[in-house]
């Protein structure tokens, strides 16, 4: 019977493995999903698994319940992406051949378009070309893994092309008056590297920051919907579509900077770790 049950187990732990759910999250998931008189033991009463307090647990329900949101709308999106991906690789497509025409045909989206007033086809049009954030990285894991240089070029790309996004807007809302729309924009583009800043200097500490609510693919959606609505009529649309984003982009940086304070404090400071 118990060897049943740690079949049985395995094939969970490597389920939740191949759906994304690993780590932390995964743990903390399975522990609140788990009834109360069962957490923490097995059916001969030892241990079964490092124990959650309960405390943080309620602290990190939040985010993983974020987190699951995410990787159920990513997996979806991931069985319609995977055959483009297959046909391409076939074709002699690299990842990051798509990686750089992603990031052009973004901005010719927001700077030849969003930029001069058509907002309806700017957001089209850098909508289509960010989904291949999602074709390279699928095109990288069927092809074996991706590089470091691979890595470096996507991240530096997602930069370029959100830095074209806001500033396209911005320079949008100034030609009609915006001023308050202007200062949001900016705070967008700020706030966004903010973002990805700090995962980034907290990985290169080699600590984890896959927290919070506003991953680039959530901000471009967000400032994506408000300027379709404003290409349709609803002026103010975009404005409150750049102020929420502002919001939230801020209370992601101070999330995963409080993420990252937390596993600071168990782990030794690291050599010129200051400035």
């Amino acid at each position: 019977m118990g060897r049943v049950r740690g079949d049985i187990l395995r094939g969970t732990a490597a389920k939740r493995e191949r759906d994304g759910w690993t780590g932390e999250l995964a743990h903390l998931y399975w522990v609140d999903q788990t009834p109360r008189h069962r957490r923490g033991t097995s059916s001969g009463g030892r241990v079964a698994g490092p124990s959650v307090p309960r405390r943080a647990l309620d602290r990190y329900r939040g985010t993983a319940m974020a987190k699951i949101f995410q990787v159920t709308a990513r997996a979806g999106m991931t069985r319609v992406v995977e055959p483009v991906a297959r046909r391409l690789l076939r074709a002699g497509v690299t990842p990051n051949a798509v990686t750089v025409t992603g990031t052009l045909g973004v901005l010719v989206g927001a700077l030849g378009f969003g930029a001069r007033g058509h907002l309806v086809a700017g957001a089209l049009i850098v909508t289509v070309f960010a989904l291949t954030d999602l074709l390279d990285g699928t095109m990288a894991r069927m092809s074996g893994g991706s590089t470091r240089f691979g890595a470096f070029l996507d991240s530096s790309m997602d930069r370029v092309a959100d830095s074209a996004v806001f500033g396209a807007v911005a320079y949008y809302l100034s030609t009609e008056g915006d001023r308050p729309g202007v200062v949001a924009a900016l705070l967008c583009l700020a706030a966004g590297g903010l973002v990805s800043y700090v995962k980034a200097r907290a990985e290169g500490l080699g600590l984890t920051c896959d927290v919070g609510i506003a991953e680039r693919t959530e901000r471009l959606l967000i400032v994506g919907v408000g300027g379709l609505l404003t290409g349709f009529g609803l002026t103010i649309a975009l404005p409150i579509a750049l102020w929420l984003l502002a919001a939230v982009s801020i209370f992601t940086v101070a999330q995963r900077m409080a993420h990252v304070y937390r596993q600071a404090q168990q782990v030794p400071t690291a050599p010129g770790g200051q400035g």
